[in-house]
């Protein structure tokens, strides 16, 4: 494969053009804003200028309700080769290009998993796919050139692919994306009109739980809007555990003692279905979860504190697998949690102790 047109330059579609010019190979941009796309070429993510001929693959990055009328245009002008497109809901997208009576042997769709909670070309990034799941889903009617040419370039993006029914897909991300989504933005609605006492005392926690609310609402109900029934099943079942939570806690404020250890039992119930499903997600790189224990590190909010922090980590010969900075309120301190294997802990922080640094047991 040597040309690629992306069509569409937001978050995905710049990024993915990022990766694969780095690659060395020559993309062409295509957006109905001609200064996003203007802005994606800028930060060297291909040439706005039209191809001479049809590309090997148009990448269509769009609103996945504008599939089927984009992916229309591309093979009426036979912008390409092969064709797919990386929305995030798939099974709407297929019925409308099949109602469409559109080529369906030189396209499949896709859907890398993988994005940020900002939009845009200028939220993009190169690396943005490495080591991320990258789904394909094919049809029957897919030919295996088309296959091939999806699969070269979830392996030019550093992406890991997986071949999956695009219903299957839908009610997955249904679970591990959209819902969680919804979840986040929830909790982070409470905090609109709380006492700013209470959103003053924020931790990591709050922090981790509402990261994701800062997404783009315009986004998220392009994406919601294609797989809203699913979301919906998902979000019913949460309610019906959240119902049962809120009768247990309830009863925690019980007179009875009966009633207090049935409420004890309830709320242990369900941190423990939490504690299994969060160690059933995978570890890096796909890999089966692993353990890593924590080294808490104060840290001074003075420039190159950090960077001085990780390069003695970096000379310990640890690995740092993960990170977690939580600014102190109120103090010009902040605690970093460096995320380690447990073998490493205790002769880390043997040696950040030597160097003067102050890690908190």
């Amino acid at each position: 494969m040597r040309t690629v047109a992306v069509v569409g330059t937001g978050l995905i579609g710049t990024s993915a053009a990022l990766a694969l010019t780095g690659r060395g190979l020559t993309v062409h941009l295509e957006d109905a804003d001609p200064d996003a796309a203007r802005t994606a070429a800028s930060l060297g993510a291909g040439t706005t200028e039209p191809a001479d001929g049809p590309v090997d693959l148009a990448i269509i990055a769009v609103p996945p309700a504008l599939v089927g009328k984009v992916l229309a245009d591309c093979q009426r002008r036979g912008l390409a080769r092969w064709y797919t497109d990386v929305a995030s809901v798939k099974a709407g997208p297929r019925a409308e290009v099949a109602a469409l009576g559109l080529d369906t042997v030189h396209y499949i769709g896709s859907h890398p998993m993988a994005g940020r909670e900002r939009s845009g070309p200028l939220a993009a990034r190169a690396d943005l796919f490495e080591g991320r799941p990258w789904v394909l889903t094919p049809t029957p009617e897919t030919d295996t050139e088309t296959l091939n040419a999806a699969l070269e370039v979830v392996a030019l993006c550093g992406a890991m692919p997986i071949v999956m029914d695009a219903a299957a897909h839908d009610r997955a991300v249904a679970l591990v994306s959209h819902a969680p989504q919804l979840l986040s933005s929830l909790v982070a609605a409470r905090l609109e009109h709380a006492d700013e006492t209470a959103v003053r005392l924020s931790g990591q926690g709050v922090r981790d739980v509402t990261r994701i609310a800062a997404s783009s609402p315009a986004m998220w109900v392009d994406i919601l809007s294609a797989n809203a029934g699913v979301v919906a099943d998902v979000l019913e079942d949460l309610a019906a555990d959240l119902g049962d939570t809120v009768t247990a806690l309830r009863a925690l404020q019980g007179a009875d003692e009966g009633e207090r250890r049935a409420g004890a039992a309830g709320i242990e119930a369900v941190m423990r279905r939490g504690n299994s499903g969060q160690a059933r997600i995978p570890g890096k790189h796909g890999a089966p979860p692993t353990r890593y224990e924590t080294v808490a590190v104060v840290l001074g909010d003075q420039p190159g504190e950090l960077g001085r922090l990780f390069g003695e980590v970096g000379a310990a010969g640890v690995n740092i697998e993960d990170v977690d900075i939580e600014h102190s309120s109120g103090q010009q301190v902040g605690f970093v949690q460096l995320s380690v294997a447990p073998a490493a802990v205790k002769p880390l922080t043997a040696t950040l102790r030597a160097h003067g640094w102050s890690v908190r047991d």
